[in-house]
């Protein structure tokens, strides 16, 4: 092993980026994450081969493979450096003041909305965090991408994932008054099905499904979408310019319905609400910006505009970090 000081750097940054390497999939992924360069990447790789006198990576034009030497040091660095996060936390007397970059994924249109102000108060009360803060519908891949949480709209499939319920959105149908001039007045919810129809189709597609709010029954029909989008602004500004009625979280319309450029149709049905979620991957340790971003969002997502608490908790999906 190479003992010359000049050479060595920080060990426990050389093992974090080997790491990063690993569990990005290759080194551009990790410069891109780190904020660094490819080459610095290579370099610090590079290096690290050098201390440990072996060849952690095999590298082609289009493939990365882990020799097994490289493969009993991810499994020792990995866990090298989440004691060293702990000791750091304790020694250093911070591990209730969150540092360091907290980095999110949320969907589009309730990423730069509705929290924008939870953010802003965040970062106030943290100075020693910044966020990366990128917007997605899609839930992301924690690892390969570099993700700590992610705020999800919609059921959770993974199973691998802690899912904290935060709040629940409610869902209701609209259209502008122009469009309900050209049909008779909408009375019964069997006669929804005669306007042209707007889909999101993150959440619906070719059927809509509403349930009657006070006595619990489904009604159900078959829609043919004059226009399918995956974007709810799109949905909102299509049924602002009277192209169909759609299907849409409540807050993103509510000044629409104050100011008459929508209305509300048959508030008694509604679609069943979509739950809020933040997800993270399991892990035996949780940084305190991870932590305290947990707890503010708990206690803020019920409160904001067009959501609330949700009717029923499921208490395995509400694991803490710990």
């Amino acid at each position: 092993m190479n003992k010359n000081p000049s050479a060595t750097g920080d060990r426990i940054s050389l093992l974090q980026t080997f790491v990063r390497i690993v569990e990005s999939g290759s080194l551009s992924a990790a410069s891109a994450q780190l904020g660094t360069s490819q080459p610095t990447i290579s370099r610090r790789l590079q290096t690290l081969e050098q201390l440990l006198g072996v060849k952690l990576i095999q590298r082609t034009t289009h493939t990365m493979k882990l020799t097994d030497d490289g493969e009993r040091c991810y499994r020792q660095a990995y866990k090298l450096i989440e004691h060293w996060q702990i000791m750091e936390d304790e020694v250093s007397a911070v591990r209730d003041e969150p540092v360091g970059v907290l980095r999110v994924r949320a969907p589009h249109a309730f990423g730069q909305d509705q929290l924008i102000g939870p953010l802003a108060d965040y970062l106030q009360r943290y100075p020693q965090v910044s966020i990366e803060w990128t917007l997605n519908d899609h839930s992301p891949e924690f690892i390969s991408e570099g993700i700590d949480c992610a705020i999800h709209v919609g059921a959770v499939t993974d199973a691998s994932v802690v899912a904290v319920l935060l709040a629940e959105v409610p869902r209701i149908v609209v259209a502008a008054p122009a469009l309900l001039a050209r049909y008779t007045p909408i009375r019964e919810v069997s006669e929804l099905a005669q306007l042209p129809w707007l889909a999101l189709n993150s959440f619906y597609r070719n059927e809509v499904t509403l349930q009657h709010i006070a006595a619990d029954n489904l009604y159900r029909f078959d829609i043919a979408p004059r226009l399918s989008t995956d974007s709810l602004y799109a949905v909102r500004k299509a049924a602002l310019n009277a192209m169909g009625a759609a299907m849409v979280s409540s807050w993103v319309v509510q000044q629409d319905l104050e100011q008459g450029a929508l209305q509300q149709l048959l508030p008694d049905w509604q679609a069943a609400p979509l739950p809020i979620y933040l997800l993270y991957p399991y892990a035996s340790y949780y940084p305190a910006r991870l932590r305290k971003f947990l707890e503010m969002m708990k206690a803020v997502m019920p409160g904001l505009t067009g959501t609330r608490l949700p009717a029923s908790r499921n208490s395995a999906a509400n694991h803490r970090p710990g």
